[in-house]
C-alpha cells in the first residue's frame, strides 16, 4: 500500500502536468488559426488538436486492455475493428466544428456505427466460421461504444461546448479535475474515517466516507472552476451551481471506477494493465472521466 501510494503521489503530478501542457498546446493552437473556421461571422480558430491527438494516442491501447478484460468471458471483439471504430468517433466529434461538415455529422455517425458491426460481421464471415459471430460482433460495438462513444462527448465538448457554454480547455479541465479529485478526497478521507464499506464484495477499499469526502472535494473543485467558466464564457455559472456540478460528476466518476471494478472481478484481474505505476493501465485512469463526460454535456447544456 505504501508503494502503491508513493507511486501515485509520483506519477500522479506527472499526468497532471503533462494534461496542463496539452491544454496549453490545445489553446495555443485554437488562437494562431482563428481565421481558419468561420462561426457566426467570427473566426473561432480550429479546437481540440491536443485532446484529439491524446485520444488517439491512448484509445488503441485502452482498446487492448479492455478487450484483455472481455477475453476473460470470452467475449472476443476485433480489436483493430474496435480501435478504428472508436478513432472515427473522436474524429467525427472533431470534425463537428467545421461548418461545412455539419450537414453531414448526423448521417456519418450512422455510417460510424453501422461500418463497425459490418466490419465485425465480415472479419468473422473471412474465418468460414459461424460459431460466436454475435459475440465477436457484439464484443465489438461495446468496446467501441464504451470507449470511441464516450470518449465522442469530450472531444464535443472542446470544440463546440453545449447549449449555456462554449468549447473551451477549462471545460475539459474542470471535468478532469472534478473527477480526478474526488478520488483524492475519497482515498484520504476513506484513509482517516473510513468505518463502513461502500460496496465490500465489489470494491472492498471503498467506504461510504471517502465517498462523501471525495464528493465534498468535487463540489469545492467545481465552485473554485465556476468564475473561470464565467469569464470564458460571459455566461454566469454561479457558484453553487459549479459545487453541484462538481459533486454529480464526481458522483458519476465513481461509478466508473464501479463499472470497471465489476468488469476486472469478472475476468478475475486487479487492474486493467500495469502501464502506469501505481494507477495500473490507461483504461484505469480514463474509466471515469469518459462517463462523466456525457453527463457533464447533459448538465452544461442545462446549466
Amino acid at each position: 500500500m505504501e508503494q502503491t501510494l508513493k507511486n501515485r503521489l509520483t506519477y500522479g503530478p506527472m499526468m497532471l502536468a503533462a494534461l496542463f501542457v496539452l491544454l496549453f498546446l490545445d489553446n495555443w493552437i485554437q488562437k494562431h488559426t482563428l481565421d481558419w473556421v468561420q462561426y457566426r461571422d467570427r473566426g473561432v480558430g480550429v479546437a481540440g488538436v491536443g485532446i484529439l491527438a491524446l485520444l488517439l494516442f491512448i484509445l488503441p491501447i485502452a482498446t487492448v486492455e479492455l478487450a484483455t478484460l472481455f477475453t476473460a468471458e470470452r467475449v472476443r471483439p476485433y480489436r483493430f475493428i474496435s480501435g478504428v471504430g472508436s478513432g472515427l468517433l473522436v474524429v467525427h466529434a472533431f470534425a463537428t466544428q467545421f461548418p461545412r461538415f455539419q450537414p453531414i455529422a448526423a448521417s456519418s455517425l450512422a455510417f460510424i456505427i453501422v461500418f463497425v458491426m459490418l466490419a465485425a460481421a465480415l472479419a468473422r464471415a473471412s474465418q468460414k466460421a459461424t460459431q460466436e459471430a454475435i459475440v465477436h460482433m457484439a464484443g465489438t460495438v461495446l468496446a467501441t461504444m464504451y470507449l470511441g462513444g464516450l470518449a465522442w462527448f469530450l472531444v464535443a465538448l472542446r470544440v463546440k461546448g453545449a447549449q449555456h457554454v462554449a468549447g473551451s480547455t477549462v471545460l475539459i479541465l474542470m471535468i478532469l479535475l472534478c473527477v480526478k479529485f474526488t478520488d483524492v478526497g475519497a482515498f484520504f478521507g476513506g484513509k482517516a474515517l473510513g468505518r463502513n464499506k461502500l460496496i465490500p464484495w465489489l470494491s472492498p477499499g471503498k467506504t461510504w466516507e471517502g465517498l462523501f469526502f471525495g464528493i465534498l472535494t468535487a463540489g469545492i473543485v467545481g465552485a473554485s472552476m465556476s468564475p473561470l467558466i464565467s469569464a470564458k464564457n460571459g455566461y454566469p455559472l454561479w457558484w453553487w451551481k459549479g459545487a453541484l456540478f462538481g459533486m454529480i460528476i464526481g458522483g458519476i466518476g465513481q461509478l466508473g471506477d464501479l463499472l470497471e471494478s465489476l468488469m476486472k472481478r469478472d475476468a478475475e484481474v486487479k487492474d486493467s494493465g500495469r502501464l502506469v505505476p501505481g494507477f495500473g493501465g490507461i483504461l484505469d485512469i480514463i474509466d471515469s472521466p469518459l462517463l462523466a463526460a456525457p453527463f457533464a454535456y447533459l448538465l452544461f447544456s442545462l446549466f
